[in-house]
C-alpha cells in the first residue's frame, strides 16, 4: 500500500500539473480550447469532449479552485491502485460529461475538473463500505463529515455553475467504487476453515500415531485467526503499528 500511495502522489502531482499546463496554452490562445472542447448540451459533435472537458478551465480562479480538491481527493482515490483510479477517472469523466449532455439548458458550453473532483469524493466516501476496509471505511466518514458542503453546489438551482456536472460526476464516483470494489477479499480464517471443510467432507483420517487436539491441547491460533488481522496488517503498512 505504501508503493502504491507513493505512485499515486506522482500521478496526481503529474495530472495537476498537466491541468495548468493546458490551462497556459489555453490562456494563450484567449481560451480557444475550452470553446472547441467544451461540451454542450445536445451537440452531438461535442460527445467526444466528454474526456477533454474535465482538463480545460474558463479562468484562473476556476483553476485553482478545482486545483487543491482534485489532488486531496485524487490521491485518496489512488493510492489503493493507480491502476483503478484510471478506470474510475474515466467512469466519472463520462457520467459527469452525459449529465450535462442530456440535461443542460441553454446551450452552454461547460468545462472544468469539479466533475471529477465530486467524482473523487463520492468514490472516496463510500469505496470502504464495498471494499469492507475499516481504514477506507474511517477515511470515508472523515471525509464525508468534512467536505459535506461541497454537496451544496450538486442540488438543482446553484446559480453560476454546472450542478449537473458535480452531481454526474459524484454518481459516477459511487457507481466506480461499486464497479471496481475489491471482489477477491475473504473474511480472516476462512483459509482455515476451507481446509477443515474439506477434510470433513473426503473424510481425511489423521495420520497412524497422531491424535486429532482437542479443544483443550489445540495449537495457539494463527495471525489469521485472529479478527482484527486485517486491520493489524493495514496499520503496520501504514507505518501506525
Amino acid at each position: 500500500m505504501i508503493a502504491e500511495a507513493r505512485k499515486a502522489f506522482f500521478v496526481m502531482f503529474g495530472f495537476v500539473a498537466f491541468v495548468w499546463l493546458v490551462q497556459l496554452a489555453n490562456y494563450a490562445g484567449d481560451y480557444a480550447l475550452s470553446r472547441d472542447y467544451g461540451v454542450v448540451s445536445g451537440d452531438s459533435g461535442t460527445l467526444p469532449h466528454l474526456l477533454t472537458a474535465p482538463f480545460l478551465h474558463w479562468n484562473w480562479a476556476h483553476l485553482e479552485s478545482n486545483s487543491g480538491p482534485l489532488f486531496v481527493f485524487g490521491f485518496l482515490a489512488a493510492y489503493r491502485g493507480v491502476v483503478r483510479f484510471l478506470g474510475l477517472s474515466l467512469v466519472v469523466a463520462v457520467c459527469s460529461g452525459l449529465a450535462i449532455w442530456f440535461f443542460e439548458r441553454g446551450g452552454a458550453d461547460t468545462v472544468g475538473a469539479s466533475g471529477l473532483v465530486f467524482g473523487y469524493f463520492g468514490y472516496v466516501v463510500v469505496r470502504g463500505l464495498f471494499d469492507r476496509h475499516l481504514i477506507d471505511t474511517l477515511i470515508g466518514v472523515v471525509m464525508a463529515a468534512s467536505f459535506a458542503y461541497l454537496l451544496t453546489v450538486a442540488v438543482p438551482g446553484t446559480p453560476g455553475v454546472s450542478w449537473l456536472g458535480h452531481l454526474g460526476g459524484l454518481t459516477g464516483g459511487v457507481a466506480g467504487a461499486w464497479l471496481f470494489r475489491d471482489r477477491h477479499r475473504k473474511p480472516a480464517g476462512s483459509a482455515r476453515s476451507s481446509a477443515d471443510a474439506a477434510d470433513t467432507v473426503t473424510g481425511a483420517a489423521p495420520a497412524v500415531g497422531s491424535a486429532k487436539p482437542t479443544n483443550r491441547d489445540a495449537l495457539p491460533a494463527t495471525p489469521t485467526d485472529n479478527p482484527r488481522a486485517a486491520l493489524h496488517k493495514e496499520l503496520r503498512d501504514m507505518g501506525l503499528l
